[in-house]
């Protein structure tokens, strides 16, 4: 996708971590980080339901979503850039509270923040983590996933 066409979705999810940036590093109120961010450039063609969504459940939620992501990362969790904390902050919300949308999807959309906005590396460690994460949280899913991969080759060598 350019950088010209993002989805409502793409877009919500940067203004989020947006979000979430600005409170990891001022523990500001959220209603100011909201008010902030409406008035940005964009922000009107964002999915708000979705920004809200996301911004508020992972600062209200922050403390059980580090539990979650911790056992999978390489080193303390004040070792984090605020980029990668921030994408694993949001993407892990989503996995745990947004069943509805696909753990692939997910990761995805985390990868491509990561890619947007962190080091340069950032986005192959985001990617490990939330792809050991997806493993435990939402197995069925990941295991379905995999068989379809696995049918998919087989008819593929078969044909």
């Amino acid at each position: 996708m350019s950088a010209a066409i993002k989805s409502p979705r793409r877009r919500a999810r940067e203004f989020a971590l947006q979000g979430v940036y600005q409170w990891l590093l001022s523990q500001a109120a959220l209603t100011t980080i909201e008010s902030q961010l409406g008035d940005v450039g964009g922000f009107d063609k964002c999915d708000r339901e979705l920004f809200l969504g996301l911004l508020r459940g992972t600062v209200s939620n922050a403390g059980d979503l580090h539990i979650a992501f911790a056992p999978y990362i390489d080193r303390p969790l004040n070792e984090l850039s605020p980029i990668e904390r921030g994408v694993l902050l949001i993407s892990t919300f989503e996995l745990l509270h947004r069943p509805e949308t696909p753990y692939r999807v997910i990761i995805n959309e985390a990868i491509e923040l990561a890619k947007g906005y962190g080091g340069t590396d950032g986005h192959k460690f985001v990617n490990g983590v939330l792809d050991k994460l997806a493993a435990q949280v939402r197995a069925d899913e990941v295991e379905a996933n995999a068989q379809q991969r696995r049918a998919a080759r087989n008819g593929d060598q078969q044909a």
